[in-house]
């Protein structure tokens, strides 16, 4: 009992380490850029007791946004990760890996430019939409290919083919669009958190809260199912709902990402084992939360690098998330080669 009290106590302060370091970030993607702003000019600015009216601007219409949607979309990603790494049984599963985000990437290209090309005013909403409907379908690609395979290896390896397509037929689409609409394309499919407004925010914040609230209330059964798919029946578990939940709060995640930010790459595989072995436990009671965060800390981080490391030139998110994340996933296959 104490041994258990113990480890709660650490696991709650890691937690609260991941917050901090949340806040932590958002404070310096607040205070730094092409332009830094004073901490007590950016206190007043929040405060809304600031005279100068151009840094009042660059903090609450254009950093602080943007570092809360980095916040809320790596969280979201992160998330999606850990849904698919307990739906798969495997820490090498993750929407990027699998080709889901390049399947929610190519629909929103073909949604872009359909309507781009009529004139039509292309909300966050068609794009959300036209993304999960990729995501899902990428998905389901894989699940088809999931019960041909048995290899983990080779159902990865198909994912990944199933993401190079997409990215293809993407990339043929985009030579057949106007001028205009390539611009537009080639700066949302590099992945990016610039030109976010606080109207992507609350779309975001609503969907993603949701999704995320939804992924808490059945921690239980999700717990029971990481055990095994008969475990779980034993105790009660509807399998083929939970893993029908599973698909969509994942796939809802995932296409939030891409909807909003475009792909990002190796956060939803890197950060799901990242905070395992933080923790050093896989209850969805513990990992839902530290998931999260975890994944927030991480594109807030990330962000931060890609806009300071080369300004005024800011690199793509996903280039960053990359550099970080690769290591991560190599480090995870040599780990698991040395466990078997």
């Amino acid at each position: 009992m104490r041994e258990r009290s113990s480890n709660a106590v650490r696991r709650a302060a890691a937690l609260f380490l991941l917050a901090a370091g949340c806040v932590l970030c958002m404070a310096c993607s607040i205070l730094y850029g092409s332009i830094s702003i004073p901490l007590h000019e950016a206190v007043e600015t929040l405060l809304g007791q600031s005279v100068d009216e151009v840094a009042s601007r660059i903090v609450i219409e254009i950093r602080l946004p943007r570092a809360c949607e980095a916040w809320i979309l790596g969280g979201a990603l992160a998330l999606s990760g850990y849904l698919l790494q307990t739906f798969f049984h495997n820490p090498i599963a993750g929407p990027f890996v699998l080709g889901i985000s390049s399947g929610a990437k190519l629909t929103v290209a073909l949604s872009m430019i359909f309507l781009l090309g009529r004139s039509v005013r292309v909300s966050q909403g068609m794009l959300i939409v036209s993304a999960f409907a990729g995501a899902v379908a990428s998905l389901a690609l894989v699940l088809a290919l999931s019960g041909k395979v048995r290899s983990m290896a080779k159902l990865v390896v198909g994912g990944v083919m199933i993401g190079y397509i997409c990215s293809a037929v993407t990339e043929l689409v985009v030579t057949f669009a106007d001028d205009a609409d390539i611009v537009n394309l080639h700066n949302w499919s590099r992945g990016s958190f610039s030109g976010m407004t606080w109207e992507h925010v609350r779309i975001s914040a609503v969907l993603v809260f949701a999704a995320a609230v939804l992924v808490s209330l059945i921690s239980k059964p999700i717990n029971a199912y990481r055990m095994g798919e008969s475990h779980a029946a034993g105790l009660g578990v509807n399998i083929r709902l939970l893993r029908v939940e599973l698909i969509l709060l994942s796939s809802i995640l995932s296409a939030c990402v891409v909807a909003f930010a475009g792909p990002i790459s190796f956060v939803g595989i890197a950060v799901p084992h990242l905070i395992r072995r933080c923790l050093k436990t896989e209850a969805p009671g513990w990992m839902i939360p530290g998931t999260f965060l975890g994944g927030g800390l991480f594109c807030l981080a990330c962000d931060l690098i890609a806009r300071m490391v080369l300004a005024p030139v800011e690199l793509s998110i996903s280039t960053v998330t990359a550099v970080f994340g690769a290591p991560v996933v190599i480090w995870l296959l040599m780990d698991r080669k040395r466990e078997d």
